[in-house]
């Protein structure tokens, strides 16, 4: 594939991701990945990997028929790719039965960009990042990566309770310490928001910023990483982990908070700060997905349910 270090949108189609392995050891590198016409049209699912148990099974069917209707481009998983703690390596069988032997549809045969999230980083979450899985299914795409439209980040090593010493469901693992590893990612998420050309800029994670969900917002993400959003341009920010859809747009921000983790499990309920002034303007405590279709000017979303039922949509323009 061609190398570039920019994209312009001389067709709106056209995305460049920029891939850094894990914790920027390598250099950035550019991939001209789609060049066909417009719109632009992805679905978004999160917090799903479950043997095809808790529903899984009747959303990925769903997504299959609106996946063929929009002739999608592409899928974005917003993490908690496998329940409950990751995969075990790069050869865990819990990849094809919640993966490949779940989302069979023809229309989910194309690209899918991941996220981890916390349950990923219970087992291997290297695994996640390796080849070999791109080799079993070549759907698979899991690196950390930034894009001129969309910027993917890794945001568990921000959770501070997840690392502390008595929580024995975490190891880190990576070989650079975490304070490092999240240096590299503000700093390239800065980079790389700086330098986008984009018209629009969309940064997908795992944990939820604001949410009234079960797990609520997630305080070091608004400290360290939001202000990097808003001081950018950012549109939205779309993340799974708290198992619901739900769409937030609050007064204080530029942003809409996006939340798309129905993708297995749900109906958690909502959390303590259910009655805050939130800005919520749409919250479903089941399960579903959500749909994009993106032109030069325009950006539409529409949230599923398991029976295809169209709960909330959301229309934005640009000049």
């Amino acid at each position: 594939m061609p190398m570039s270090t920019s994209c312009v949108y001389e067709d709106f189609k056209q995305v460049v991701v920029s891939s850094t392995l894990p914790c920027a050891l390598q250099s950035r590198r550019s991939y001209n990945i789609l060049q066909t016409a417009a719109p632009l049209n992805i679905l978004v699912v999160g917090d799903w990997g479950r043997d095809g148990l808790f529903n899984q099974t009747l959303v990925a069917k769903q997504m299959g028929i609106v996946g063929s209707k929009l002739n999608i481009d592409y899928v974005i998983s917003t993490g908690d790719n496998f329940y409950d703690s990751g995969l075990t390596g790069s050869d865990d069988t819990q990849f094809t039965t919640s993966f490949s032997d779940v989302y069979t549809q023809e229309s989910l045969q194309t690209t899918w960009y991941s996220v981890l999230g916390n349950h990923d980083y219970r087992g291997n979450a290297t695994a996640q990042l390796a080849k070999e899985l791109t080799l079993r299914d070549s759907r698979w795409f899991c690196r950390k990566t930034t894009g001129v439209e969309f910027f993917f980040i890794d945001t568990n090593p921000f959770v501070e309770s997840y690392w502390v010493e008595n929580n024995k469901d975490y190891i880190w693992q990576l070989p650079i310490s975490r304070q490092d590893y999240i240096a590299h990612e503000l700093m390239n998420l800065t980079d790389a928001l700086e330098t986008s050309k984009a018209k629009w800029k969309i940064v997908v994670g795992h944990h939820t910023m604001w949410s009234v969900g079960k797990h609520g917002g997630t305080h070091e993400l608004l400290t360290e990483v939001l202000p990097i959003l808003e001081a950018n341009g950012v549109d939205m920010y779309i993340n799974g982990h708290d198992h619901c859809l739900q769409h937030i747009k609050r007064s204080d921000s530029s942003l809409h908070f996006l939340t798309s983790g129905g993708g297995s499990k749900a109906w958690r309920g909502r959390g303590t700060n259910k009655d805050k002034d939130t800005g919520l303007q749409f919250y479903y405590d089941g399960q579903g997905f959500a749909a994009v279709s993106m032109a030069p000017s325009l950006f539409h979303m529409d949230f599923y349910d398991i029976s295809g039922n169209i709960l909330h949509s959301l229309d934005l323009s640009k000049d």
